[in-house]
């Protein structure tokens, strides 16, 4: 998420695609729908999840932004003049970026900016993790990095005992046990003991 809502990976998203049309009347709307219709058919047909939004009891700009509090990952506006000129409006919900493109051609790049998208929020997470994780081997190093915030890769002795005292004294759990983290020999960060791999410990929120 963001300070402005939700940002959804597209192969999460309920919706991936939302489109609005902007209308002021009956006969602008089915001028509209019978341009985009076929847009959101073909887009169906590959798989993607589409929602017109047809409702004349909210403005488009509230729905632009109820769209982006979602996290939905791409809206399409359509409006008189657009039709006219045969373009469309494109907004990502990642970037918060728009572009106004041809209609024509418009299934495929859409299809592909979903991809992109998806790549671009998981680099971006990724690049976020690796960034905020450091290693820790001692217990005063591990008190004082926690209060930081992040990551801690760690040595621990295995026991239950010895999270519960961590836990007591810095509110940091184990968030996890990686699969495939490499054999490395050391000592638990608090009790001394031996330990065989590192740990992930941070705190929750």
């Amino acid at each position: 998420s963001d300070d402005n809502g939700l940002v959804l990976p597209p192969h999460l998203a309920p919706i991936q695609v939302a489109i609005v049309p902007i209308f002021k009347k009956a006969d602008q709307l089915d001028a509209i729908l019978e341009k985009i219709n076929p847009i959101a058919d073909q887009l169906k047909q590959l798989g993607i999840r589409v929602k017109i939004d047809t409702a004349d009891n909210m403005t488009p700009g509230f729905k632009f932004a109820e769209y982006e509090l979602r996290g939905v990952p791409v809206r399409l506006a359509i409006g008189a003049r657009d039709l006219e000129n045969g373009t469309i409006e494109i907004a990502r919900r990642d970037t918060l970026t728009k572009e106004t493109r041809a209609i024509d051609g418009i299934v495929e790049h859409i299809s592909e900016l979903l991809e992109e998208i998806q790549n671009n929020i998981y680099q971006k997470a990724l690049n976020f993790r690796i960034e905020h994780t450091r290693k820790c081997d001692s217990w005063e190093e591990f008190k004082e990095e926690i209060q930081k915030g992040g990551f801690l890769e760690c040595h621990w002795d295995g026991t239950p005992e010895t999270e519960e005292r961590i836990k007591e004294e810095t509110k940091a759990t184990i968030r996890c046990i990686p699969l495939d983290a490499p054999e490395e020999e050391g000592k638990c960060i608090y009790s001394g003991k031996p330990s065989h791999r590192r740990v992930i410990f941070a705190m929750a929120y």
